[in-house]
């Protein structure tokens, strides 16, 4: 039997045929582009400019009902989040009164939501049967069923 050749040894020894120099490649030098700045017409606005004009707007063109439907919004808001947040740091023993102060606070908060688009200006062309007058009616009567079934949930 032969002896076996080493992977080394077969690496280490010349080639029978000698393979052609080739010339070192120099990399090709590497151009970076000049950084350009935007033009004034492109440049990004300022985010406090943006919310103040968002603001300005917001105060100028919104009409004063549409104004107190919002800030409902955010009092339903800011009572959804300390009810959550006295649910995770007091406990919540009574579950079912928690279950039901949150569920009214949503749900509340869902209905006003639905309350608001219904009136909105520009939403009449999606409602043209839906006077506000018949809006605000289906609110009440779906907030009194709304807490009736969080008060008996309570129990």
């Amino acid at each position: 039997m032969a002896p076996k050749k080493n992977a080394r040894e077969s690496a280490n020894a010349a080639p029978a045929v000698a393979a052609p120099a080739l010339a070192p490649v120099e990399p090709a030098p590497v151009v970076k582009p000049a950084p350009t700045k935007p033009k004034a017409s492109e440049a990004s606005t300022p985010w406090d400019k943006v919310l103040i004009n968002l603001y300005n707007h917001y105060i100028d063109e919104t009409p004063q009902r549409t104004k107190l439907l919002d800030v409902f919004l955010v009092f339903l808001a800011a009572v959804g989040a300390l009810q959550f947040l006295y649910c995770v740091l007091a406990g919540n023993y009574p579950f079912n009164a928690f279950l039901s102060g949150f569920g009214a606070t949503v749900g509340q908060f869902v209905l006003t939501i639905s309350l608001r688009i219904q009136t909105t200006e520009a939403n009449k062309s999606e409602f043209p049967q839906v006077s506000p007058e018949r809006s605000f009616a289906d609110f009440i009567v779906c907030s009194l069923i709304l807490h009736f079934f969080c008060i008996n949930f309570i129990n």
